[in-house]
C-alpha cells in the first residue's frame, strides 16, 4: 500500500496549537494526525486512524489468543439497567445523559458492565456454559469536567473493554491472571515504559483491582515503588501501615493553653516552641493534629460535612481522599457551611467537638475520621474549639475517639513501604493505561446473572473486567518516543513502514522514488511516499518527515547519481548508503527483522 503526500488528507503545521499543553497533543495536531472539534473531542486523520486501528489489532491478536470473543454493543444506552445496578445516581454529573423524543431517558455508554452482564443472563443458564470472556472495542463517553493534554484525557475515547464470567471465585482468579499475562504482552508490544501497580476499584467495585501505567511527567496519576520489595501502588490505592498504640499511663493530662495569632501550623509550632518549649526536642508539624473540613457531595445530590484528622506535616490529598470515596465528589468546607456548625471555630478546630456522637454534648455532630497515624496512646497539639488557644498533650483513645480512619494524607518520598519493613516509597508519574478488576459478584447480583451448578443449584457468576484505552495508548506512546523535532512512532505502531522523500527536482529522482515504492508495496510493505513537487522544497520535505516519525526514512536525492539512496532510522539517527537495486530487498529484510 502507498500513501503519496501530494493527495494524502493532511496538512503538516508549523506552529503548536494555542491549547496544547503537553508535547504529544502538540506533535500529533501539527502531524497532521488529529484534529480539534471542540473540548475533549478530536477527529482521527488518516495517519492517526491507522496509528489507531494497530493498536487496536495488537489488542484483538491478544484478547483472541486467550480465547476471548469479541461483540460489540451500541453506545446509546436504556437508563433501565444502570438503574439497577445504581451506576444512574452514581456517575453523577460524570455521564451524558439523553431524552428521546418519547421522553424517555438514556445515556451514552461510559463503559458497558451492565450491557455484558444482560447479555449473558439472556443467552447462558449453566455452569456447562462457562468460563466465558467475551470483549468489545468501542467509543465511549465521559462528561469530563476539565478534558485536558489532547487525546490523553477527552469526553469521547475509544476503549476496548473485556469480562469474564465464571462459576466461583477460584475460575475468577484463573480468569484474571490470563487476562494479566494478555495484558503484558500487550503492553511489550506497544513500546512504551510502563509499571504495573495495585488500585482501588473506584466507582467499579469489585476486589483486586490492578493498573498498568505509562510512565510520563505529564501523567495525572501518582504512584510509588518501594526501593526494597517490588511494591507499587497509584497513590490512591497505598494503605499505611498503622504505628503500634501506644501506652499512656504516664502521659500528662490535656491542658489547653493561650496560643494567639496561630491560625496555621506554622505559626503554631512557632509559638510552641517560644512560649512552652519541650525539653526533649523542639516542636515539630508532626507534633500537631490538623483537622480539615470538607463537604462530601453524594451521587443524590445530599451534602454531608467531614472532618479528618492527620499530622500537620501532612496535606489532604484530593485525589486520594475521592480515590477512598469514589463516586462521593468532595469540596472544601465554604464559609456559609461552616456557619451551620457554630462549634466548629476555623484555625482551632479540636476532636472534643467532632465526631457523630459529639452532638450530644454540644459538639457538632461531624463525622470525624482520621489518618491511620493517629492510633491510641499517641499525644498531639490540637485545637482547644477556642480563638487563640490550642490542647497539649490531647491522647487519642483517652481524651477522644474518632469515627474511624481514612486513607487521605499525602504520601511522600520516604515515606515506608506498607509491604516490607526494609524499603521507603518514592514517587513517579504515569498515564493510565489499563485497568483490571475482580469485580466478583456486585454486577451479577444486582441484575440477577445466575446460573444451575453442577448439582443443580442456582448459583451467582462472579465476573472481572478488563479495560485498554487504545486511543489513549496513541497519546502515551508518543508522549514517551517523541523527541525534539517530532514524533518517533515505535515500528509496531507507525502508520506506515517506510516514509520515502524524492528530494530534488530531476524527473529521474522521481522515478527512481516511485520505483522503490511500487516494489515495497509489491512486498507488503506499507510506504509513504512524499511525492510533493514544484514549490516543495526538499528542506520541507525532510522537516515533515520528521515531524510524522515513521521509523525509517528513505531519502532518494544525490545519491542517486551515484547509483545509491540514504536509509536513515529516525529513533537513533543512523544513515546507511545503499545500492539502489539493493534497496527493496534491504528495507524488506530491516521491516521484517
Amino acid at each position: 500500500m502507498i500513501l503519496r503526500m501530494s493527495t494524502l488528507f493532511v496538512r503538516t503545521l508549523r506552529d503548536d496549537p494555542n491549547d496544547a499543553e503537553v508535547a504529544s497533543h502538540r506533535l500529533l495536531v501539527r502531524a497532521g494526525y488529529i484534529r480539534r472539534v471542540a473540548p475533549g473531542l478530536y477527529t482521527w486523520l488518516p495517519l492517526g486512524l491507522r496509528v489507531l486501528r494497530k493498536i487496536e489489532q495488537i489488542i484483538r491478536d491478544e484478547m483472541d489468543a486467550i480465547g476471548a470473543q469479541e461483540m460489540l454493543f451500541p453506545a446509546l444506552l436504556p437508563k433501565e439497567p444502570y438503574e439497577a445496578s445504581q451506576r444512574w445516581t452514581d456517575y453523577g454529573d460524570g455521564i451524558f445523559r439523553i431524552k428521546d423524543r418519547k421522553g424517555a431517558d438514556y445515556l451514552l455508554g461510559p463503559t458497558h458492565e451492565e450491557m455484558f452482564t444482560l447479555v449473558v443472563k439472556d443467552l447462558y443458564s449453566s455452569y456447562k456454559d462457562l468460563p466465558l470472556s467475551i470483549y468489545q472495542i468501542q467509543t465511549k463517553y465521559r462528561d469530563e469536567a476539565r478534558p485536558r493534554a489532547g487525546i490523553l484525557r477527552g469526553r469521547e475515547f475509544v476503549m476496548k473493554d473485556s469480562y469474564s464470567f465464571d462459576v466461583d471465585d477460584a475460575g475468577l482468579d484463573v480468569s484474571y491472571q490470563k487476562h494479566r499475562d494478555a495484558y503484558i504482552r500487550i503492553f511489550d508490544k506497544l513500546g512504551f515504559q510502563y509499571v504495573i501497580v495495585k488500585a482501588t476499584s473506584g466507582a467499579m467495585g469489585g476486589s483486586k483491582s490492578e493498573e498498568f501505567l505509562a510512565k510520563a511527567e505529564v501523567g495525572e496519576d501518582t504512584y510509588v515503588r518501594c526501593t526494597h520489595c517490588d511494591y507499587a501502588a497509584n497513590v490512591e490505592a497505598v494503605t499505611v501501615r498503622a504505628p503500634a498504640a501506644v501506652s499512656y499511663a504516664d502521659a500528662p493530662a490535656a491542658h489547653a493553653e493561650d496560643t494567639p495569632a496561630t491560625p496555621t501550623i506554622d505559626t503554631l509550632v512557632e509559638h510552641l516552641n517560644a512560649a512552652y518549649p519541650r525539653e526533649d526536642r523542639p516542636w515539630t508539624a508532626g507534633d500537631t493534629l490538623k483537622n480539615v473540613l470538607v463537604v462530601l457531595k453524594h451521587p443524590d445530590g445530599t451534602r454531608e460535612p467531614l472532618a479528618i484528622g492527620l499530622p500537620g506535616d501532612r496535606e489532604v490529598d484530593q485525589k486520594r481522599l475521592e480515590g477512598q470515596l469514589e463516586p462521593i465528589e468532595v469540596e472544601a468546607m465554604d464559609e456559609a457551611e461552616l456557619a451551620r456548625h457554630p462549634a466548629l471555630v476555623r484555625g482551632y478546630i479540636g476532636p472534643e467537638v467532632l465526631g457523630e456522637d459529639s452532638a450530644t454534648s454540644g459538639g457538632s455532630g461531624v463525622r470525624y475520621l482520621v489518618d491511620p497515624r493517629v492510633v491510641e496512646g499517641t499525644r498531639w497539639v490540637t485545637g482547644a474549639n477556642v480563638n487563640g488557644s490550642h490542647v497539649i498533650d490531647l491522647v487519642a483513645g483517652r481524651d477522644f475517639t474518632p469515627d474511624g480512619t481514612i486513607e487521605a494524607a499525602e504520601i511522600r518520598d520516604g515515606d515506608d513501604c506498607p509491604h516490607c519493613t526494609e524499603g521507603t516509597l518514592e514517587a513517579a508519574r504515569g498515564i493510565e493505561m489499563g485497568h483490571i478488576f475482580q469485580l466478583g459478584r456486585i454486577y451479577a447480583e444486582a441484575l440477577g446473572l445466575k446460573v444451575l451448578d453442577e448439582n443443580g443449584k442456582l448459583v451467582t457468576v462472579t465476573m472481572g473486567s478488563y479495560g485498554i484505552g487504545p486511543s489513549r495508548a496513541v497519546a502515551a506512546i508518543a508522549e514517551d518516543t517523541l523527541d525534539e523535532i517530532g514524533l518517533v512512532w515505535p515500528r509496531n505502531v507507525a502508520p506506515v513502514d517506510v516514509h520515502i522523500v524524492a528530494a530534488g527536482k530531476d524527473e529521474a529522482i522521481f522515478a527512481a522514488a516511485s520505483a522503490l515504492a511500487e516494489e515495497l508495496s509489491a512486498r507488503g510493505i506499507d510506504v509513504l511516499y512524499d511525492d510533493r513537487a514544484g514549490k516543495v522544497s526538499p528542506g520541507v520535505k525532510f522537516k515533515d518527515a520528521e515531524l510524522i516519525g515513521v521509523p525509517t526514512i528513505v531519502t532518494v536525492g544525490r545519491g542517486l547519481a551515484g547509483g545509491t539512496v540514504e536509509v536513515r532510522d529516525r529513533a537513533s539517527g543512523e544513515r546507511a548508503e545503499v545500492a539502489v537495486g539493493d534497496a527493496a530487498t534491504y528495507l524488506a529484510e530491516l521491516v521484517r527483522a
